[in-house]
């Protein structure tokens, strides 16, 4: 059984249990939330479009964090000119509590 969910912009396929990492989100750590659902199937049956009236997912966001940090480096020759940059995303990791067909 899995589900396909749109957040931020992006698609992603999940099933049930799994820990996701996504761009922040506006809920708060502990809070469960039902992403909107663009696919589902259940093996042996794929709903899409209409089908997916009563299909649910439900989901928890587990803690905020930060990405990686980024180091980003220009660099103009001959005139002196030379910036560094970084950058930390902003992160949630989520987890799939359950899939309702």
């Amino acid at each position: 059984m899995y589900a396909v969910i749109a957040l931020g912009g992006k698609q992603y396929r999940v099933r049930p249990g799994e820990k996701l990492t996504v761009d922040r989100l506006p809920h708060a750590e502990g809070d469960t939330f039902a992403p909107p659902v663009l696919m589902a199937s259940d093996g042996d049956k794929t709903r899409l479009g209409d089908d997916l009236k009563g299909v649910t997912v439900s989901a928890r966001v587990v803690e905020h964090t930060l990405g990686k940090k980024i180091h980003v480096m220009t660099y103009r020759p001959k005139q002196d000119s030379k910036r560094k940059i970084g950058h930390r995303s902003r992160l949630s990791l989520i987890e799939i509590e359950r899939i309702k067909l």
